[in-house]
């Protein structure tokens, strides 16, 4: 027998990366410091940082690529977290 904690096998798993709900839109607009805006599907922009991208580096970002995020609150109101392609 094995030491260590046993999980019930109904016990739900959690996937992380998708624990949050996330939104779906494209990029809209890119600066050269680091930041830009996305579009969502409801027609409303949403600042971003490049510190909340996984999986995608800043540079290789283009305009129109459709990505998903977490929605947050910035010191200036609602921003992308969690930024991932799709």
């Amino acid at each position: 027998m094995c030491a260590g904690r046993v999980e019930s096998p109904s016990a739900p798993v959690a996937t992380p990366w998708r624990s949050e709900q996330m939104t779906e839109g494209s990029i809209k607009r890119l600066t050269d410091k680091g930041f830009g805006f996305i579009r969502k599907s409801n027609g409303t922009d949403v600042f971003f940082h490049s510190s909340a991208l996984e999986g995608v580096v800043f540079e290789e970002l283009r305009i129109g690529q459709r990505v998903e995020f977490t929605e947050g609150e910035g010191p200036r109101g609602l921003r992308a977290e969690t930024i991932r392609l799709v």
